[in-house]
């Protein structure tokens, strides 16, 4: 186990909360994970520059948390340091015009609601998508014909060794489910938004009818993780599970969605074996019937 004495001091130092052994289970949306070893609550770029660096100087491993949606926490929990993106990081103001930035730990709905607020348009295909403004620039989260890539025009970050840096236009490098940050290590601390004058009230009727059509499609009344698989070339992880006869398959207490092949569900007390066990057996079958081999969206903690 590392020794956090070096990082308590830190936190302590610049101001952050410190919480030991913090259920996981309480900060995912899928309501599953055991404890983190450390939980630290980082409200600014200078806190978070400051952990980061003592994180470093003790060699002490760590996981950035935001809304903790797309995320599967191991039973046993996280044996490193959690930062969890709080204050400032939450902010969501405008810019100047048509532009928004929107701290990485801000909600997916807490964007699109402020700019249906400022009558600006372009967000309305991600609301109702469970994720933080970070996570869905991470990996170009999207839904109903639009993505991150349409409407981001510059992220901020942080790398792990605490320098500050920007990316905009094709440096971003957007792809499906992937960006110039995913796999390096960068913290995305900021985003900006650039989006059009529009009505408020097309804007807020655009917003109910895709909000409407994920309640009747997905089982957005359930502790999930959200879509499960990527979409393989070709064809669709929900088609596939579904065609095999899977949904409503059940392990322990986790399930797949009977009403949306692509999500697994907590059913109440499902543990993370529960789920590993699922994704298991959908990923065996699918290979077996279908011959396509399904990969995980899904980020998964050890």
């Amino acid at each position: 186990m590392p020794d956090y004495m070096l990082t308590d001091h830190a936190a302590a130092a610049c101001g952050c909360e410190i919480r030991r052994d913090e259920p996981m289970k309480l900060h995912t949306t899928f309501r599953i994970g055991g404890p983190a070893d450390r939980f630290y609550i980082v409200k600014t770029v200078k806190q978070l520059s400051c952990m980061l660096g003592a994180l470093h100087d003790s060699n002490t491993p760590y996981f950035v948390l935001g809304n903790g949606s797309n995320l599967l926490v191991s039973d046993q929990g996280i044996r490193r340091a959690v930062l969890s993106l709080s204050g400032d990081f939450r902010k969501v103001e405008l810019i100047g015009g048509a532009a928004v930035r929107a701290g990485a730990a801000a909600t997916l709905a807490s964007v699109c609601a402020f700019a249906r607020e400022n009558c600006l348009t372009g967000l309305e295909f991600a609301w109702g998508i469970p994720g933080s403004v970070g996570g869905a620039a991470y990996m170009n989260a999207g839904a109903y014909g639009g993505e991150m890539k349409d409407v981001v025009r510059r992220g901020h970050s942080v790398s792990a060794g605490g320098i500050k840096g920007v990316a905009e236009g094709e440096a971003l490098k957007f792809s499906y489910r992937k960006s110039r940050y995913t796999g390096t290590g960068d913290i995305i601390t900021s985003v900006e938004y650039v989006l059009k004058p529009g009505s408020s009230t097309e804007i807020s009727g655009k917003m109910e009818e895709l909000m409407q059509r994920r309640k009747e499609k997905q089982p957005y009344d359930m502790p999930s993780a959200g879509s499960v698989f990527k979409r393989p070339e070709g064809a669709y992880a929900a088609a596939l599970i579904e065609g095999c006869g899977l949904k409503g398959l059940t392990v322990g207490e986790a399930q797949v969605s009977p009403k949306h092949a692509g999500f697994i569900v907590n059913l109440g007390n499902a543990s993370c074996g529960d789920v590993l066990q699922l994704i298991d057996r959908i990923r065996e079958t699918v290979y077996r019937e279908k011959g396509i081999q399904l990969e995980c969206e899904v980020r998964m903690t050890e």
